[in-house]
């Protein structure tokens, strides 16, 4: 969308607290759009042609909607962020308009493919408690303070729907989000009741009631359940969801918003997974006390194209597919359901994947690069996000495993889900639930796309999760480094590496071993030289796709 919508949002937004800054070196025009040409240009439609009038106003106040849950991530990420994007849209100069346009790209004044180096002169480092706790505070003292509380209070420090200020006398307190983000959440609900009212499926009426309901309230429960029984065409997901933001605790989460329609035809071709998941959970390579011998009995699997994305969903990497919710209530009763974005997968399969295999695989390779093999796997990355270890009891405690791993967290379940994925696959195909054809395709277009998520950054939860597997794969042969700087996949080790790094991986999640994710992860310099240089080969080839959303622009100015 055009810069102007948001910008509006951000002039309304709540005062914004101020924050400290440091001298820092902005990189001039021919740098940003350096920086900015990572993200190849594209636009995004879907095909909407056979909705009603009424399902098309639904979708453009949806859009409207989102576009207020981009000014609330800003504030999330930065309290900062809102009044350096409007000082960044007075200025006009070729170069101003190269920042402004790149801090849009990022949310931010931080490059999230350069380890969040800033890029606005004056921005501090970005800070790893994002906008959720106040900016004098330190990890240790939240922590503390946290520990100090009553459990009933501590249970809601420790919830993904409340931030952490400090009042006059400097003492700390608890805000929910409802109040934090009163004006923008209210103008959200208005618009969000207005699409119900359009809306004619009962399923997406109630949802987008009780969503309404969930902003004024911070009671989500009820709305998730009801995103959960949606049926019909439209699909929205909007609010509260990933916890990467908050890089101390991943407690908190952050405003998004995903806008689509539903791909009915790709979808039912998934129904066929929904009843291998109890199999493959029952047949994971842990010991059998860390399986869950129920899943959730509503695991829903959706294809869908992409209208309009939002807030956390739209900055710096896009994303492909996500599993939601992460609200460990809904999870343990409902299940959860996985959401795979066809037409942002193929753009990235076409701009990104393919230039990457013509530099790390051999010729005759090449030919087994497959976008069947890349959307089989990202479809059942979602999946595995659903099993494994999720409720855990840690010295006769119970807890999670995001409460355990803290900010290890976001990295090793990003880690888990791929290499799990890559298990449930190989699974399926010697159950005859896939074909045997499948096979080397799956790891060799793998093993290409494995680069494509190391160029996200090491600070970024899915590049974090995929140096753990890559470094992990060549220590044991599984991918081999050739001489002439192409790497192959060994047909002979690869399943015993996959086994071997998902069984690591599930079982310190099942222990809430902490020590263990630490040093699991990857740090700075773990990046094998053999890959490096293979990366430093892609300087021309795009990262990612930046989004024009052509579809959702249309939808808008047919319902003003």
């Amino acid at each position: 969308m055009k810069t102007t919508p948001l910008i509006l949002t951000i002039a309304l937004a709540a005062t914004i607290a101020s924050a400290p800054a440091q001298e820092n070196k902005q990189p001039d025009q021919a740098k940003l759009e350096a920086m900015t040409a990572r993200f190849a240009p594209t636009e995004i439609t879907a095909d909407v042609s056979q909705l009603s009038p009424n399902d098309r106003k639904v979708l453009a106040k949806l859009v409207e909607a989102s576009q207020i849950i981009d000014g609330i991530f800003l504030r999330q990420s930065w309290a900062g962020n809102p009044s350096m994007l409007l000082d960044l849209a007075g200025h006009d100069s070729p170069e101003d308009r190269a920042r402004l346009h790149y801090f849009i790209l990022n949310r931010g004044p931080w490059s999230n493919l350069d380890h969040n180096a800033p890029f606005v002169l004056g921005a501090p480092p970005k800070p790893e408690g994002a906008g959720f706790y106040p900016l004098n505070a330190t990890k240790a003292e939240i922590e503390a303070w946290i520990k100090s509380l009553p459990a009933p209070e501590q249970e809601r420090a420790k919830g993904f729907f409340t931030v952490v200020r400090r009042q006059a006398d400097k003492k700390l307190t608890l805000v929910p989000y409802n109040i934090e983000y009163e004006g923008e959440l209210t103008r959200a609900a208005a618009l969000l009741r207005e699409a119900a009212r359009a809306a004619s499926e009962p399923t997406l009426q109630g949802f987008l009631t009780t969503r309404a309901e969930a902003f004024l309230s911070n009671d989500y429960y009820q709305s998730d359940v009801a995103w959960m029984e949606l049926k019909g065409a439209i699909e929205p997901t909007i609010g509260p969801y990933e916890v990467y933001e908050d890089e101390w605790f991943n407690y908190k989460a952050s405003f998004e918003s995903f806008i689509t329609v539903q791909d009915e035809a790709e979808s039912a071709k998934l129904e066929k997974f929904s009843g291998q998941l109890q199999d493959i959970e029952n047949h994971l390579p842990i010991d059998p006390k860390y399986r869950n011998p129920k899943l959730g009995a509503l695991s829903p699997m959706v294809v869908a194209n992409e209208i309009f994305c939002a807030g956390d969903a739209n900055h710096g990497v896009q994303t492909a597919a996500f599993n939601l919710p992460n609200d460990e209530r809904v999870t343990r009763e409902k299940g959860s359901k996985r959401v795979m974005l066809k037409n942002v997968q193929d753009a990235k399969f076409a701009k990104t994947l393919v230039p990457i295999s013509k530099i790390v695989l051999s010729a005759d390779d090449q030919k087994d690069l497959s976008f069947d093999a890349f959307f089989t796997h990202i479809v059942v990355h979602e999946l595995m996000h659903g099993l494994g270890p999720h409720d855990v009891t840690v010295n006769g405690r119970k807890s999670t495993v995001r409460e355990e791993l803290k900010d290890t967290y976001s990295a090793l379940e990003e880690a888990k889900a791929d290499i799990s994925a890559l298990f449930a696959i190989q699974y399926m195909i010697d159950k005859g639930v896939l074909p045997k054809s499948l096979e080397r395709p799956l790891y060799t277009t793998y093993l290409a796309s494995s680069f494509r998520t190391i160029r996200f950054g090491t600070s970024e939860a899915h590049g974090r999760g995929m140096v753990v597997q890559v470094n992990y794969l060549l220590d044991h042969g599984a991918f081999v480094s050739k001489p002439d700087g192409t790497f192959a996949v060994s047909m002979d080790k690869i399943k015993a590496g996959v086994e071997g790094l998902t069984r690591e991986i599930m079982t310190l999640q099942a222990e809430g071993n902490y020590e263990k994710a630490k040093a699991l992860l990857p740090h700075p310099g773990s990046i094998k030289p053999e890959v490096e240089r293979a990366l430093d080969k892609m300087g021309g080839v795009p990262v990612d796709i930046e989004p024009k959303f052509t579809t959702a622009e249309q939808l808008v100015r047919e319902n003003p």
